[in-house]
Order: C-alpha cells, then structure tokens, then sequence
C-alpha cells in the first residue's frame, strides 16, 4: 500500500484556472493516490460485503469546458460501472474529504430502496453515528448533520428518495482540509475502514 496521505496540494487542484490545466493538476497529484485507494478497499470491502468490489476512479471525461469541482473513487459490485448501482464513494472537494454510501438518481431501485430505509428510520436515527452527515445531491458540498435532524427530517430524506426523480441518498462523514491533511497515510486508511464498517448496513439493505 502506497498511499501517503492527502496533502494541501491534492486540496489547491481545484483553484486552478481550465479545464485542461485543472485536469492535468488532478492526473498527476490526486489520481494516482484514488487509484491506491481502490485498489485497498475494493479488496476490504469485497471480504466485507461477500460481493467482488470494483473501484472506479471518476475521469471526468465528458467535460468540455468547465472543470470539475471535486473528485473521487468508487465502489461497486460491476466493472463496468457504479452510478446505477449502490456504491461507496472517498473523493475531494477543495474544503474537505468525503467517505460515503451512495446511491445515486441513476439508480433503478431507488424508491424501492426509500422504503426500505423509511421502514428502518428508527434505527438508522438512534444508531447512525452523531457525526456522521447526510446529502441529497451528489454534486454539492452542502450536507447534514445527523446530529442536527430531527427524526421527522431524515424520514423526509427517505420519502423525497421515493418521489423525487433526482433526489439521491448519500451517508458518510467529511473529514475537513485542514484534518486531512494532518493525516498519514496509515491514520486515513484506519478512518476510512471504520467509516466503511458503519456503512455496511446501508450497502445490504440495497
């Protein structure tokens, strides 16, 4: 395992000027350290789930003018894709790290999957851990505290799943910049492991 850590440096790819120069910035520093990544826990997690893991590092490749945001790995059960299919996710932002459980608008069974988690919101609400956050849209920063929603919120997380076509459900934690980068590479790998263990009921429910 080669993974270092990740440094302000993966963090300033994203002030960077172009498409072009961005993504060049993106090949050389943070890529390489995503694709140590997958290739640690697609073997973690595939033992963990009892399903072979696949990990796809995001390419970006339908960008023509502006340059992403942020970026990451995912993992799932195909090698041929994840955005339909329940997966996890470590990416960047520019302000701070997220490792998450993903399943996103393009998946089929994603009302299906609503229900299911509404059925177990008392113990998702009681036994998901305080810090971890919630979003409903893959593509912003912006979250939720867990432990800032009332039960009556997070069901209403669950329901907008079932009803809305876009709506998407993601649980995890975000490791801030400045806590990230403090980091090494060892002290990361042990975060995100145990990140990963308090997600698997999410992952099995699907």
């Amino acid at each position: 395992m080669t993974f270092s850590g990740f440094t302000n440096d993966d963090f300033s790819v994203f002030t960077i000027d172009g498409l072009d120069e961005r993504m060049d910035a993106l090949k050389t520093t943070i890529r390489p350290k995503l694709e140590d990544l997958g290739k640690h826990f697609s073997t973690v997690l595939s033992a963990e789930t009892g399903h072979e893991i696949f990990p796809h590092v995001a390419r970006h490749a339908r960008r023509t003018k502006n340059p992403p945001n942020d970026t990451w790995v995912a993992f799932a059960s195909s090698p041929r894709g994840y955005k339909m299919l329940p997966h996890f996710q470590i990416g960047l932002w520019e302000t701070h790290v997220f490792i998450w459980f993903a399943m996103i608008y393009e998946a089929p069974n994603k009302e299906e999957y609503g229900k299911k988690l509404e059925d177990h919101l008392d113990k998702l609400y009681h036994e998901i851990p305080k810090d971890f956050v919630w979003s409903g849209d893959h593509t912003k920063p912006g979250v939720y505290k867990h432990s800032d929603l009332s039960k009556d919120e997070l069901k209403n997380l669950f329901i907008r799943l079932q009803t809305v076509k876009k709506a998407e459900i993601l649980c995890g934690v975000n490791i801030s910049r400045e806590d990230a980068i403090k980091m090494n590479g060892n002290d990361f790998i042990t975060a995100a492991d145990h990140v990963f263990k308090k997600l698997l009921p999410f992952y099995k429910m699907a």
